[in-house]
């Protein structure tokens, strides 16, 4: 799987796209007909300290392109919840994929 990251308003960091690939990982694992993801950091300014940095995640897999984001004060939390909200539309991509 390839994965892209693209940065608006927010500094590089090896560290952050570490802590991605890895999520993304145990995604790959359980859908291995994921082919490509584009990951996005942003910020916003937001008036709650809970939300402003957004992670959105773009999968291509067989079919429509899924997608998600979410908004957290840290760029870790909005990676984790993120990929947990791709991995229940890749379930429901996945029984769709079902032969019987």
């Amino acid at each position: 799987m390839e994965i892209l990251f693209e940065y608006h308003d927010v500094a590089t960091s090896e560290r952050l796209e570490a802590h991605a690939k890895e999520k993304l990982e145990t995604l790959l694992i359980r859908f291995d007909f994921v082919v490509r993801a584009d990951v996005f950091f942003k910020t916003e300014n937001t008036t709650s300290d809970q939300t402003g940095k957004i992670c959105g995640i773009r999968l291509s897999a067989p079919g429509p392109r899924l997608f998600s984001e979410s908004s957290f004060d840290n760029f870790y939390d909005a990676v984790s919840k993120t990929v947990s909200e791709l991995s229940r539309q890749l379930e429901k991509r996945k029984d769709k994929m079902k032969t019987y």
